[in-house]
């Protein structure tokens, strides 16, 4: 091959035959690192670990790194189709597997082994073995390269051994004596190599030596372990004592050989009611397909999430899949001892379900997981590791056949099983209601939970989707089979008391226990910011905002933040932004501080001074509120533009309401009445009524608590104006009619623009046109440009619905001036809508397409979809006019998905009726 690269022996490279100089040690030591890792990422801190270790490190390590890749890129210029390239997470070398020694020698194991005749497997063998030229890596000191010699010395002594077994079958005894002798010299106590010396022995008519060679190994075992010789090998030396005629059979070599090997059959019983998790499974199957490599899938979510009872359902449905048997461990990964289960426990307990007795278990943990991966060898068996707590206690015990199939279950992420290896991660959240409801009704019957439909709900609702919480109430239920739900659900209803109730009477079912040994697995940092999340009050959370919050660097919280989602604590369901399952929330919340008033005020500020920040791009020319500083350690956003500052509000508008209802629960009127004002615009826009009334109804209650008569009347005209939007023109009147008793000079200009939106909805547009004229003449004595522009506008409208086209137009001309001078984009497309009205009621269709199709994108650009939805809706009927049935058509489908998403049920019928009729009914 014109490309080689050398590994089993000292690290070289040959190009065309010729050696490629690499240069000095430490070079050589991170082309290893990168080589046993070929076309893999291997992060910068593993390169670090593996090169120096926690000896000699330099000054710099990571300028060391990137010093050595760049001389190493150099000396591999001339070698074809080999990189080294830069990924996020350090860097891959990217070669054919087939041009690295260390790479051709496993593949060449696992088809020797999965050979169905001895002379091929023989060949296959000797060529593997031949790979090797001495030390692998030879001449290099590192702490990892050691261990990778040990993992890597078992593996070529398990397949000298299995090469001997074929020869012997080959009759090649006589051959062997001399070989073996020196092999034992070398390892006096390996049973296995001892017993075929034995057999080599004695097969050439040497019985005697082969006797006195057993009564070595026995005063050996004796003298340096304290043990005797295992099951295997004493049975050869009683048949040689005896003479046993099937030691000369070929049916004997499994008495010589390897231990025998059983067939495993240790999966527990599938979960009797699952539910659900159709795409899961998929996903799992998809993945363990055979191919070349082994099949790993890793599990993953928060404690009780179900990812036990996922891994053992696939495996019971494809049990014909592993006809030599399953294996099964219980990791103890997070478990109340808070010691996890070691790797040697691990895999002696596989050793022995795969039929090696105790005594012929090796002592050395690597030769024991060469003899588990040397019985496995070519076999076809399915490995569950549960509840495993990272990948250094997983890899381990990875077969190294690409026969076996890999399930592992987790609450960590698991990087290093990824990125080393391969594995398929399959995240694992809530039930859905309808799978929730089905795992319910399987424990206590559909007719009980049809019986009460509404506690059933509320059951499933205080759940939130967790199998694990479904399982502990349905245990309760069924074991009052009398009892109503209501008493149960009432229970749940409480949030103080939920995890008291989610208790099955054991740790295993009690879900706060479940729950605490992921967090008393974090480190101090990452369990504070977890503590603190469970204060939040919205849905989900920014890493700006939890740097608020924590009062930490956004660097840190991101670093704190991966851990916590690592842990399944956390899961970042869009790009920077991060949500807790309700459960866990809760737990996070009882274990946090209640009463720590100084993170949730930097919440509240965090919030509010962002929102400040948005509505002022939103609204430049608005006279702005005056905030007081935010507190210590909130850094609010920064936004750039109006496009930013609507993408923001459109996130985290829940949030902000959530943070509203927070800040009045908390006696904070002043942060209340701020954020209700400041959301406004935003909601309005988007035609959200009932949540611009949910903010101030909660705002009339900060304002009569802060007793402010500037602020009461704000919240008079807003509430008014929101009132109005709604249809509720009484009330909305009762609160103008007090604003306009209790305003100023200034916002009584406001004051009277909302009277005239409140006449002209009702249908009044004269006197709406006179509360308008006070409105700006007000405006404009106390030279207030945003309510000047807007008047003109409303004015324009206004006349516009009294068939006055002519004044319409001319005031628009004017209006549409002022607007474009200012660069006031929401008042020129509203304008523009208008003119686009006006041109439809007076026969000029083409006209009214041309202004309508000018006022969309302006009104989308400034987030007005309110008013965008109406436009749209007029530009069908014009187009409609025109004959232009599919692009109606287009602008009506736009405007009856605007017109749903508002609940503008009546205009949404009335669209639906036109997309229904011919056009020349429309």
């Amino acid at each position: 091959m014109a490309v080689e690269f050398r590994l089993l022996g000292e690290v070289e490279v040959y190009h065309d035959g010729e050696p490629v100089p690499i240069g000095y040690a430490q070079l050589r030591c991170m082309l290893a690192v990168l080589l046993v890792e070929a076309n893999c990422t291997v992060s910068v801190d593993h390169i670090i670990d593996r090169v120096w270790g926690e000896r000699r490190l330099p000054r710099n390590p990571r300028a060391a790194v990137q010093h050595n890749i760049t001389v190493l890129r150099k000396a591999l210029a001339d070698v074809g189709f080999v990189q080294i390239i830069r990924r996020s997470a350090g860097y891959q070398l990217c070669v054919d597997a087939a041009t690295v020694d260390l790479h051709r020698f496993a593949p060449l194991l696992d088809q020797a082994r999965a050979a169905q005749e001895d002379e091929p497997a023989a060949k296959l063998f000797a060529e593997a073995l031949r790979l090797w030229r001495g030390e692998p890596c030879a001449g290099l000191d590192a702490p990892w390269l050691d261990s990778l010699r040990v993992r890597l010395a078992a593996q070529r002594q398990a397949a000298l051994l299995d090469l001997v077994d074929i020869r012997m079958r080959l009759g090649e005894h006589e051959a062997l004596q001399a070989e073996l002798a020196d092999h034992v010299q070398q390892q006096p106590l390996d049973e296995r190599l001892a017993g075929q010396y034995m057999l080599a022995l004695y097969r050439g008519g040497r019985q005697a030596h082969a006797l006195d060679h057993y009564q070595r190994l026995r005063r050996d075992l004796a003298d340096q372990l304290g043990i005797d010789p295992g099951q295997p090998i004493r049975r050869l030396y009683e048949q040689m004592l005896n003479a046993d005629p099937t030691l000369a059979a070929e049916s004997s070599r499994s008495v010589v050989t390897a231990p025998p090997v059983s067939i495993p059959r240790q999966l527990p019983a599938a979960p009797r009611l699952f539910t659900g998790r159709r795409r899961e499974l998929d996903q799992l199957t998809a993945s363990n397909e055979p191919g070349a490599t082994m099949a790993i899938s890793a599990i993953r979510g928060v404690g009780g999430i179900g990812k036990t009872w996922l891994a053992l359902h696939w495996a019971h449905q494809h049990l014909g899949s592993f006809p030599d048997g399953q294996l099964h461990v219980d990791l103890r990964g997070f478990d109340p001892t808070g010691r996890p289960m070691s790797v040697g426990t691990a895999v002696r307990t596989f050793l022995g379900a795969l039929g090696v007795e105790p005594l012929a278990v090796p002592p050395e943990e690597e030769a024991q997981v060469g003899l588990y991966r040397s019985l496995l060898a070519g076999k076809r068996v399915l490995i569950v590791l549960d509840n495993a707590r990272d990948a250094d206690q997983v890899i381990p015990l990875l077969p190294g056949s690409s026969t076996c199939t890999v399930l592992i279950t987790s609450r960590n992420r698991l990087t290093g099983l990824v990125t080393r290896h391969g594995a398929h991660v399959v995240d694992l959240d809530a039930l859905s209601t309808v799978e929730a409801w089905d795992l319910l009704s399987g424990h206590l019957g559909a007719d009980r939970l049809a019986a009460e439909p509404q506690p059933a709900a509320d059951l499933l609702d205080g759940c939130a989707g967790l199998p694990l919480a479904l399982s502990i109430v349905a245990a309760r239920a069924a074991s009052h089979p009398g009892f109503p739900l209501e008493s149960l659900a009432d229970e749940l209803r409480d949030h103080a008391g939920r995890l008291d109730t989610l208790d099955g009477g054991e740790l295993s079912t009690n879900l706060r226990a479940v729950l605490s040994w992921s967090f008393h697995a974090l480190d101090a940092d990452a369990a504070a910011v977890f503590e603190l999340l469970g204060l939040v009050p919205g849905p989900d959370i920014s890493v700006a905002a939890v740097a608020s919050l924590a009062a930490l660097p956004d660097g840190r919280t991101r670093v704190l933040l991966r851990r916590l989602e690592d842990a399944s604590l956390v899961q970042e369901h869009t790009m920077g932004r991060f949500r807790m399952h309700n459960l866990v929330r809760l737990y996070a919340g009882a274990e946090a501080d209640s009463g720590d008033t100084d993170a949730l005020r930097r919440l509240a500020d965090f919030y509010l001074h962002t929102a400040f920040s948005a509505e002022q791009l939103l609204l430049p020319l608005q006279p702005p509120l005056q905030l007081d500083e935010p507190a210590a350690g909130c850094r609010p956003g920064l936004l750039v533009d109006q496009t930013t500052a609507l993408a923001w509000f459109d996130v985290e508008h829940p949030n902000l309401l959530a943070v509203q209802r927070m800040a009045a629960d908390r006696g904070w009127a002043v942060s209340v009445w701020q954020l209700a004002r400041i959301m406004t615009t935003f909601l309005y826009r988007q035609g959200r009524f009932r949540d611009a009334l949910t903010l101030w109804r909660a705002g009339q209650l900060a304002a009569d608590q802060l007793g402010d008569p500037v602020i009461q009347t704000g919240t008079h005209q807003l509430l008014g104006v929101t009132l109005s939007e709604l249809g509720e023109y009484d009330e909305a009147l009762h609160h103008l009619n007090l604003a306009e008793r209790l305003g100023d000079s200034p916002s009584t200009a406001y004051t009277q623009h909302a009277l005239g939106w409140l006449w002209s909805l009702k249908g009044d547009n004269r006197r709406a046109l006179t509360y308008a004229g006070r409105a700006l003449r007000r405006y404009r004595e106390q030279d207030i440009l945003a309510g000047e522009i807007r008047e003109r506008t409303v004015s324009c409208w206004y006349h516009a619905l009294l068939g006055e086209f002519e004044d319409a137009a001319a005031q628009c001309r004017t209006a549409l001036a002022i607007a474009r001078h200012h660069h006031h984009a929401e008042d020129e497309g509203l304008i523009l809508g208008i003119q686009g009205f006006v041109a439809f009621h007076t026969g000029r269709h083409a006209a009214a397409v041309d202004h309508f199709e000018r006022s969309v994108p302006l009104l989308r650009g400034v987030g007005n979809a309110y008013y965008e939805a109406t436009v749209l809706d007029h530009l069908g009927q014009a187009r409609n006019a025109l004959g232009e049935t599919e692009s109606a058509c287009h602008a009506w489908q736009q405007a009856l998905h605007l017109y749903e998403a508002q609940h503008r049920t009546a205009e949404a019928d009335q669209v639906g009726e036109r997309l229904g009729r011919p056009r020349a009914s429309a």
